[in-house]
């Protein structure tokens, strides 16, 4: 009886230790997409994260946003000032590729600079790697001005048409994601990496001509090569990439490039500028994935995606609700999508597509940012 109680107790003393060995060891290995169960632990740390897509109102695009000419980090200070003021938690920023190749130092540093903004107002960015939207000519130096009464006339793409096309410059794309990535792998005043945003965007409408005509075809093969070289770096933060035009009411019709977004990201990102139905749709259909959800572009305000109608069900669902954009500057978002065919010259819109506030602070709308501080709590500290 002694004997066969040593080995039963033997016994549980071995699984003890296994259980306590699995409790100790990662969820996901390094290097490999996190599970489900990993991402889903990391997001039960995250308070309901509640944002905008942020470019300062003086520069008209990421580049001018970095360069060392333009950075402006009393600008930034100031206008994540009033972000931090409605109860904002996060921003989702974009860096460029060919800032890595003009001054990798240098930029680190910039983007350090920024982050120590951040965290003063208690903002955690995502930051946006690569890019597939708007001109696909970028170019580093003086950025143009902006085109009057058009929507985000001088915005770029990373990496551009020739980069695109020339597998020579991957081995740059790729120094420039493990450099970022790498040094900031551990760094907890980030929230995560968006590797691509739109990467089948086809520009309808503005520089579709000017795009490859296998641009598709490129980017889907680079999209897992730029998530495998983010996550060599071994970054802490998790991978996503935002799908934005599939049909939820459809979802045997996903693209490839949708398909590929979704096997790759550790949590799912999306964006929608639907009216709340469409958009609650969405988010019932994507929660089948089991993972983290945000959405990482909503609120077109002439669409009924409005702050009023879209924060209420992300909050729901505790789902992150990160819009476009946040200042009316040189980006001039606060055009709608179609100044490119009717630019607004004479006039601006009756009502704002995007953004929030004016150059000098002011709100757009007084009653709608009450609303975002009310929702966010931040009204009642």
């Amino acid at each position: 009886m002694k004997r066969k109680l040593g080995g039963f107790a033997l016994c549980i003393s071995f699984v003890l230790s296994a259980l306590l060995l699995a409790r100790q060891q990662p969820a996901s290995q390094p290097g490999e997409r996190w599970t489900q169960s990993a991402a889903n632990a990391w997001y039960e740390h995250q308070p309901w994260l509640v944002g905008s897509n942020y470019l300062p109102a003086d520069a008209i695009n990421e580049l001018e946003m970095w360069q060392a000419d333009t950075f402006d980090p009393k600008r930034i200070d100031t206008e994540l000032g009033w972000a931090e003021g409605l109860g904002m938690n996060t921003m989702r920023v974009f860096l460029h590729d060919l800032l890595w190749k003009q001054d990798s130092e240098g930029f680190k540093k910039r983007i350090n600079t920024f982050l120590e903004i951040c965290d003063r107002h208690k903002i955690k960015p995502l930051f946006v790697l690569f890019d597939s939207c708007w001109d696909p000519f970028p170019h580093l130096g003086k950025q143009r001005e902006p085109r009057p009464g058009v929507h985000n006339s001088g915005w770029v793409q990373s990496p551009g048409a020739e980069a695109l096309q020339d597998p020579s410059q991957y081995p740059r794309l790729e120094a420039y994601v493990k450099g970022v990535v790498g040094a900031f792998a551990k760094d907890n005043r980030i929230l995560g990496w968006d590797v691509w945003n739109e990467p089948d965007n086809q520009n309808g409408g503005s520089y579709g001509a000017h795009d490859p005509k296998n641009k598709t075809d490129l980017i889907l093969a680079l999209v897992p090569q730029a998530f495998a070289w983010a996550r060599s770096a071994q970054p802490e933060q998790p991978l996503t990439s935002a799908i934005f035009h599939e049909d939820p009411s459809a979802p045997d019709t996903l693209s490839a490039m949708a398909k590929k977004q979704f096997e790759l990201s550790d949590v799912i990102s999306f964006h929608n500028y639907d009216p709340p139905a469409k958009f609650e749709e969405e988010v019932k259909w994507l929660q089948q994935y089991g993972r983290p959800l945000i959405c990482t572009e909503y609120m077109a305000r002439p669409r009924e995606s409005t702050f009023e109608n879209i924060l209420p069900v992300a909050k729901k669902y505790k789902v992150g609700a990160i819009n476009w954009g946040f200042v009316a500057g040189k980006s001039q978002t606060y055009m709608p999508w179609d100044s490119w065919q009717h630019p607004y010259v004479d006039h601006p819109p009756r009502v704002w597509f995007h953004d929030i506030f004016h150059k000098d602070g002011t709100p757009y709308r007084p009653a709608e940012v009450a609303f975002i501080r009310n929702i966010t709590g931040k009204s009642t500290e």
